[in-house]
């Protein structure tokens, strides 16, 4: 019997979002917890390993390069200018720094969101958020985490991702969820980080 070919287009289309998602999965334990107190929880995510990673990358593809280009060899030149705008490009794809700060005081939740394309806040009352879950991106092989932020009604509905990253330790993305969830629930709990 010939094959489906909906159901041939509906897996190729989730394939191909699966592969867009997949590229922002990573190892690592990057998201922490910076301050926790009764009025503030700060939870925060610097991608500096990665981006260590891609500069010592594009910095080694150019050693290769340089010395031909300075040479005013062509190719070279080329080449040194490819590498140079794939290092940039990388970086501009996969670092983002993430910070989100609970602020019981003045009753607030912030995210920011920051590449080298500029700085995003989103501001939430704290009183919207209803607890922090996780969002799971499932693979053939594998599953990677990453913390969200639920809110039930109004305008900010749906699940709000803390990273756009996903994480491939579970228990470090659970761990920072359930942190959260206590910080919601009860003032008086702390734990300073």
């Amino acid at each position: 019997a010939p094959a489906d070919p909906q159901l041939f287009h509906r897996r190729l289309a989730q394939g191909a979002a699966g592969a867009k998602q997949q590229r922002l999965a990573r190892g690592g334990q990057n998201v922490k917890i910076t301050r926790d107190t009764p009025e503030q929880l700060i939870v925060e995510d610097r991608p500096w390993l990665i981006a260590a990673f891609i500069l010592a990358l594009t910095l080694g593809l150019l050693a290769i390069c340089l010395p031909d280009a300075l040479q005013s060899k062509l190719p070279a030149q080329v080449g040194a200018g490819l590498c140079a705008a794939l290092g940039l490009f990388l970086l501009a794809l996969f670092v983002r720094r993430a910070q989100v700060i609970f602020h019981r005081p003045e009753n607030y939740v912030q995210m920011r969101h920051r590449s080298v394309f500029g700085q995003v806040n989103v501001r939430h009352t704290l009183t919207e958020v209803d607890r922090a879950v996780l969002q799971q991106l499932k693979t053939e092989s594998r599953g990677s985490w990453r913390v969200a932020l639920s809110i039930p009604a109004g305008q900010s509905k749906g699940e709000h991702p803390i990273t756009q990253a996903y994480l491939n330790n579970k228990a470090h993305c659970q761990a920072i969820a359930d942190r959260i969830n206590a910080w919601l629930a009860d003032p008086a709990t702390t734990r300073n980080a």
